[in-house]
């Protein structure tokens, strides 16, 4: 499992290419070679690069769901709708589809946000509003997701 590292400001061309920064290649160069499959996030406006190998951890995951429920059907049908593989070209640049600049509403000004084991990419102006938006209740949201019963041994209620 790779663990991505740091957000990195760039600039998509006319064409949708995204030159990646070093930092990040570098830290990609161990996948590199695999390919990368890019999608549309579930919960925010903006796209999800995920190596070939994570990718494949996840289509295990869901290919274990009971396609006889209609819900998972659905959920699979959207969850893939507009899917592609793509590659880094050897100058190190991410060329992303036409339909999925659309819908991450990407300009000129893009965000590279890693996120654990893939990199979220995001029109600038859309990730500074989500951060901004989230700043006030990151404090409850990381007790509520990171904080567990139990740990807090100086507590005395």
């Amino acid at each position: 499992m790779i663990n991505f590292i740091g957000t990195y400001d760039c600039k998509a061309d006319a064409k949708g290419r995204i030159m990646l920064p070093v930092a990040l290649k570098n830290q990609m160069s161990p996948v590199l070679n695999k390919g990368f499959v890019i999608k549309r996030s579930v919960f925010q406006p903006c796209l999800e690069l995920y190596p070939m190998d994570e990718w494949n951890l996840l289509m295990q995951k869901m290919n274990k769901k009971n396609r006889f429920k209609k819900k998972n059907n659905d959920f699979i049908r959207r969850f893939s709708a507009g899917v592609k593989v793509v590659e880094i070209d050897g100058t190190g640049r991410l060329l992303i589809p036409k339909n999925l600049i659309s819908v991450a509403g990407i300009s000129k000004e893009v965000v590279l946000s890693s996120a654990i084991n893939i990199v979220e990419i995001w029109d600038k102006d859309s990730y500074e509003k989500v951060l901004e938006e989230t700043a006030e209740d990151f404090a409850a949201l990381a007790e509520e997701v990171m904080g567990e019963d139990g740990d807090d041994e100086n507590d005395v209620s």
